[in-house]
């Protein structure tokens, strides 16, 4: 498909300056952007719209999706159930590195295996919040082929998967290829079950909660 357009985006007011352009681009099309040290491919979240191609393995069949939102507020378009844990865990570490797996809306057009649930993190990257600010929560993937490591840098990226986007973010720092994945919890039933440890620790979560994390397969 060619080279994807390249956008300089080094301060929220750039990507403010020129949200209409990003908007239009992304109702249609593929893009990557840096959000909280892990470069991404993302997806406007639309009701037409249907999983990103897993470029590195996400969004395959059984697999949960992950979704960045702008706020809070939003994840009751994306979720059946938001249960009280679930709520004080955004209210604690959010924006952040804490990614919540909830139960899908049943409205969602995606082809979700059934009972699988939506992973949900609202970032900490001011141009990935300005970005969703823009064009509401967003489908992300990560943005290298199968069997490479995550890209560090937009030349990197490009380099991978620029024949399968349109646009590129390009936020000019490298990337830190030791940052941290974002801390997972399963919060689809009424015990919050750790699924992923990461950056936020684990006693930081049950300090919230004021109970144990659940461990291992759901039951």
């Amino acid at each position: 498909a060619g080279t994807p357009i390249r956008l300089p985006i080094f301060s929220v007011s750039s990507i403010e300056a020129q949200v209409r352009y990003v908007e239009e681009l992304i109702k249609n099309s593929q893009i990557y952007a840096p959000i909280d040290g892990v470069v991404t491919v993302k997806k406007a979240f639309l009701g037409e719209t249907v999983a990103p191609q897993g470029f590195g393995g996400a969004g395959s069949a059984g697999a949960t999706f992950a979704v960045m939102v702008p706020s809070a507020s939003t994840v009751a378009g994306l979720a059946a159930r938001i249960t009280d844990s679930a709520r004080d865990l955004m209210a604690a570490f959010w924006p952040g590195l804490l990614t919540l797996q909830l139960p899908a809306q049943p409205t969602l057009a995606w082809p979700l295996p059934p009972e699988a649930p939506v992973s949900v993190r609202m970032p900490l990257h001011p141009l990935a919040l300005a970005l969703l600010a823009a064009s509401g929560p967003l489908v992300v993937t990560t943005a290298n082929r199968p069997g490479m490591s995550a890209p560090v840098s937009a030349d990197d990226a490009i380099a991978q998967i620029g024949e399968w986007v349109a646009i590129a973010l390009d936020a000019g720092d490298p990337i830190d290829p030791d940052a941290m994945a974002s801390t997972m919890i399963d919060v689809t039933g009424d015990q919050p079950r750790l699924v992923r440890p990461g950056a936020v620790p684990v006693d930081a979560i049950e300090a919230v909660l004021g109970v144990p994390l659940g461990r291992g397969d759901a039951p």
